[in-house]
């Protein structure tokens, strides 16, 4: 398959997850990390060898993951409730409570150029009957996306209109945050990427809406240096313009639950899909690149 935004074929590189989620092309392994979340497990892809390793288990349900400016993983735990660092295998909590209660399960993150780090916060680990974390109540009433700044240990809720925040991520300037809400229609609004202006720490009204009318969830974002949106779409990923126009549809076998660029030149875009970690090789790059260049050693 090759397009404007692609220039090879889609690949399985790994298969054998029960529900793959949170891809990151981590440099320092030159190897992409993902959780398979009902397992409890993090598994780790080696392009130079082409093998799949388990890099954790007993993990607490972990989800979407990003990097810090040290270079350190950031990651959601949906079993601890909390957002959590890895560093070199050391994991140690950074935030677990908004307002002297707990959180939901917070599910995807993302690090500012500030080192402010924003993260969503749906219930999808303590609801009945899952199976990616533990049963529990919705203690501070809500689903927001919150950013926490480090330095000071400040927590703020900067979204607070949508239902199930989702994925999330930066325009290249970060003036902008696009985020998936996947609650969709069962609780009466419909699956969409909602977009907010940001400054000085705080987000503004929304700023406009794409609405999923096919049923499709918008799970996992990412954003290229051209500032378009690549985002799964049940058995896709789509990538759009930053105004929400539809520019490209990649088929893919299995429901896509979230991507990452990555590689040596940061062209390869790694995608998790139900049980499966495949890859395809684009023509742009990560945004947030800029801020965590890719491994070209």
């Amino acid at each position: 398959m090759v397009s404007d935004f692609t220039t090879g074929s889609l690949e399985c590189l790994f298969t054998g997850s029960v529900w793959a989620e949170g891809p990151l092309w981590v440099p320092s392994s030159r190897t992409v990390r993902w959780s398979d979340i009902p397992n409890d497990r993090i598994l780790e892809f080696s392009p130079a060898s082409g093998a799949t390793r388990e890099y954790a288990v007993g993990v607490e349900y972990t989800n979407g993951r990003t990097l810090d400016a040290d270079g350190n993983v950031v990651q959601c735990s949906h079993g601890r409730r909390r957002v959590e660092r890895d560093s070199e295998g050391t994991v140690t909590g950074l935030v677990d409570s908004f307002e002297g209660r707990r959180l939901n399960s917070p599910n995807d993150v993302v690090v500012a150029r500030d080192s402010s780090i924003w993260f969503t916060d749906p219930p999808y680990g303590i609801l009945p009957g899952t199976k990616e974390g533990h049963e529990g109540e919705q203690e501070y009433g809500g689903c927001n996306v919150f950013r926490f700044d480090p330095a000071t240990g400040r927590l703020s809720a900067v979204i607070t209109d949508l239902v199930h925040p989702n994925g999330l991520a930066f325009s290249p300037d970060e003036t902008v945050l696009y985020v998936a809400d996947t609650a969709g229609p069962r609780y009466g609004v419909p699956l969409r990427i909602a977009s907010y202006s940001v400054g000085d720490g705080t987000c503004g009204p929304r700023t406009g809406t794409l609405e999923l009318e096919d049923g499709y969830p918008a799970d996992g974002l990412r954003i290229d240096v051209e500032g378009r949106i690549w985002t799964s779409a049940g058995p896709s990923v789509r990538v759009y313009s930053p105004s929400f126009d539809l520019l490209e549809t990649i088929a893919v076998p299995e429901t896509v639950s979230n991507l990452c660029f990555g590689g040596p030149d940061g062209k390869d875009l790694y995608l998790t899909a139900t049980t499966s970690l495949y890859r395809i090789r684009t023509t742009t790059t990560d945004a947030a690149a800029r801020t965590f260049p890719p491994d070209t050693n």
